[in-house]
């Protein structure tokens, strides 16, 4: 999914959206848009429940007077409660609903609008991210899909005042998404695509690039460490069991480091003459939290952070 900023201007096609908070009457982009369209946003209000409430969603399909294909008005709720989670769930559930609508494109309108405290770049960012995080899709294995049940939707352009500033806002942001993403690729592959050795692999390569120091221990080298009961666990596995450590080491060396411990059985066999066949490809989510650390890591050192940040 391709995120973009751009200035504040009516799009001249695909799908937008503007923004509306509970019970308050429409403003900038989404009060443009009334007018130019006749007062068909106005009556499609009065004519619905929608009230401008957290999660709530109000569409005008090919409205008259502008060129944008339909026109989605999406609820904030209070505006004193509007938080950068609130700008997540908008643009996550934007790209839900259209994804697989036909639409290829999307504009979300971002205005300044009363009793809302988040200033529009920051809403703008994290709207982008909400869409960014609801854009990805695990579809490599999945040969049957039916054009209708393909998505559509490649980008989305966020619309803002001072686009420059959004846009910085959302850099930390995204490399907090490239890690979210490489943690889901590692928990969708199957336990004969992602083992120990193959996920060590593909980990170290990643964070390697981006400056991470990453060991890889062997059987012989986890013996000498005493971890029987890891190497325990891997015993009726025909791999060999590895152990990966990666260091960020990038605070203050007056501060004593943190750790990350996560579990990473590639594919799950305890009790497996008890577990019914049905399902037994799920046993592979056994590694997620080694693949949420390794997630972690590239997000870390994609945003160059220091501690505490």
């Amino acid at each position: 999914m391709q995120i973009s900023f751009a200035d504040l201007t009516l799009p001249k096609s695909g799908a937008l959206v503007v923004l509306a908070t509970e019970d308050a009457s429409f403003a900038g982009m989404a009060a443009q848009l009334d007018r130019l369209t006749g007062g068909a946003l106005a009556r499609a209000k009065a004519a619905s429940r929608f009230t401008g409430g957290k999660g709530q969603f109000l569409e005008l399909m090919a409205p008259t007077g502008v060129a944008v294909s339909r026109v989605l008005v999406a609820g904030l709720g209070k505006p004193a409660k509007v938080d950068a989670l609130t700008l997540e769930a908008v643009g996550g559930n934007v790209v839900s609903r259209l994804s697989k609508s036909g639409e290829m494109s999307v504009s979300i309108a971002i205005d300044k609008l009363t009793g809302v405290r988040l200033q529009p770049a920051l809403m703008a960012a994290h709207a982008g991210y909400g869409a960014r995080l609801a854009g990805y899709r695990f579809d490599r294995y999945r040969t049957k899909l039916k054009p209708e049940q393909k998505p559509s939707l490649t980008g989305v352009a966020v619309l803002v005042a001072g686009a420059g500033e959004a846009r910085r806002a959302y850099a930390p942001l995204e490399k907090i998404g490239d890690g979210v993403d490489f943690t889901r690729e590692l928990v969708s592959e199957p336990g004969n695509v992602i083992y120990p050795e193959s996920f060590a692999k593909r980990a170290k390569e990643e964070l390697e690039a981006l400056g991470v120091e990453v060991e890889v221990l062997d059987e012989e080298e986890m013996k000498k460490l005493g971890m029987g009961a890891l190497l325990g666990v891997g015993q009726g596995s025909a791999r060999e069991s590895q152990l990966l450590v990666a260091r960020w080491m990038h605070g203050p060396k007056s501060q004593a480091p943190v750790a990350f411990i996560g579990k990473g059985v590639t594919f799950d066999t305890g009790g497996i003459s008890i577990k019914p066949a049905g399902g037994m490809e799920d046993m592979k989510w056994d590694m997620g939290g080694a693949g949420t650390v390794v997630g972690l890591m590239r997000a870390l050192a994609g945003r160059k952070a220091r501690r505490g940040a």
